[in-house]
């Protein structure tokens, strides 16, 4: 097996959205751990140091905005980039944003083609070593 090309967490209550999103983050080359809601991704996060979070706005047991204010308040997991995936109705506003380190708002639903698209734009360090391989 090849050695992944970063660590992600995904953050969804929606079992589909899960399995959807870690299949094909898996077969891009990822690392890929999952949590229900917001306090698991909180603790795996302070265990796992992930390269990238993407996470649902809206779960039970806090939101994925909760989430990210926590996940900034803390030094440990402050410099983690987060991908916010939500429903239409949902918006954060910029006020909001600047408190994160929220990195991109994706709304429901998105390609799987676009998620790693913009997973690939927040983690360009983790892609050099990729095109210079194809380069050869």
């Amino acid at each position: 097996m090849n050695p992944s090309i970063g660590t992600i967490l995904i953050v969804d209550d929606e079992p589909h959205v899960i399995y959807v999103v870690k299949f094909k983050l898996e077969k891009a080359g990822y690392e890929v751990h999952t949590a229900t809601n917001g306090k698991r991704a909180y603790d795996l996060a302070l265990e796992l140091r992930p390269d990238l979070i993407v996470t649902d706005f809206q779960m039970p047991g806090g939101s994925g905005l909760d989430l990210a204010l926590r996940l900034n308040a803390n030094e440990e997991t402050s410099s983690i980039p987060l991908l916010m995936v939500t429903s239409r109705g949902h918006r954060v506003s910029p006020s909001e944003l600047i408190k994160t380190n929220i990195k991109q708002v994706l709304a429901k639903p998105f390609s799987p083609r676009e998620l790693i698209s913009v997973i690939h734009e927040q983690l360009p360090g983790l892609h050099q070593g990729e095109s210079e391989n194809r380069a050869a």
